[in-house]
């Protein structure tokens, strides 16, 4: 079927941002183009223009938002799990206040982003260039400190607290991501100038365990309250 000239019926930002993100999960960031995008949704690119006049990088700037809007997922899923009506009473819910304890929202947190950064880890370069203060983003940020404050941490080591904790998530999906990527034509030669690498190159890195550990020694080094993983 040709493309159109106008909108589609059922064209929307979000099913835009969600048919880019199939373009970029399944062939890469830079094959997604405005054409291309259109033609996938069978409307001319034009129209997908219509709701992003200002082009590809308005575009990628809500990409980058919907992947790291944590709440809308768990919303998302919840909807899924619990379709009775969605209307009033789950537009209530999904502003009521989160009672549980300060470790276990934001463990949630970190699980949750994680999952949705390595769902489309193709789409990380978009994340990194961006400054984080979107609704989205403000909204995350919210939650780390609140609960970090409800930990007993008070101005500056709040702040520092958040920004560990987002950049250990986020550098643990990298490390995951570059453990699954392309093989250097010239890998280095284990031997004798790697002693300890070399002793350790059997030891398989469990990514899932090592995520795990880590976030709970994070909260620990930064509150002193968690489970002792050592």
């Amino acid at each position: 079927m040709a493309p159109v000239s106008r909108n589609n019926a059922g064209l929307s930002t979000d099913r835009i941002i969600v048919e880019a993100l199939r373009i970029i999960d399944g062939q890469g960031l830079r094959r997604l183009t405005m054409r291309r995008l259109g033609d996938s949704m069978e409307v001319e690119a034009m129209a997908v223009y219509h709701h992003f006049p200002l082009g590809k990088e308005q575009l990628f700037e809500a990409i980058a938002e919907y992947i790291t809007d944590v709440h809308r997922e768990r919303a998302e899923a919840h909807t899924e799990e619990s379709p009775e009506d969605g209307t009033a009473e789950g537009e209530a819910d999904e502003e009521e206040a989160d009672e549980r304890p300060w470790d276990e929202r934001l463990r949630s947190w970190a699980y949750d982003y994680r999952a949705a950064l390595l769902k489309h880890s193709g789409a990380l370069p978009l994340l990194i260039n961006r400054r984080p203060d979107t609704e989205a983003a403000v909204r995350s940020l919210e939650l780390q400190y609140a609960a970090f404050t409800e930990a007993g941490l008070e101005g500056r080591d709040v702040v520092n607290a958040a920004a560990a904790l987002e950049s250990y998530v986020t550098g643990a999906v990298v490390h995951e991501v570059r453990a699954g990527g392309l093989e250097s034509p010239h890998p280095a030669r284990l031997d004798g100038r790697f002693p300890t690498v070399t002793a350790l190159r059997e030891t398989a890195l469990d990514h899932e365990q090592a995520f795990a550990e880590g976030l709970e020694r994070l909260l620990k080094a930064w509150t002193g309250v968690g489970p002792d993983t050592s």
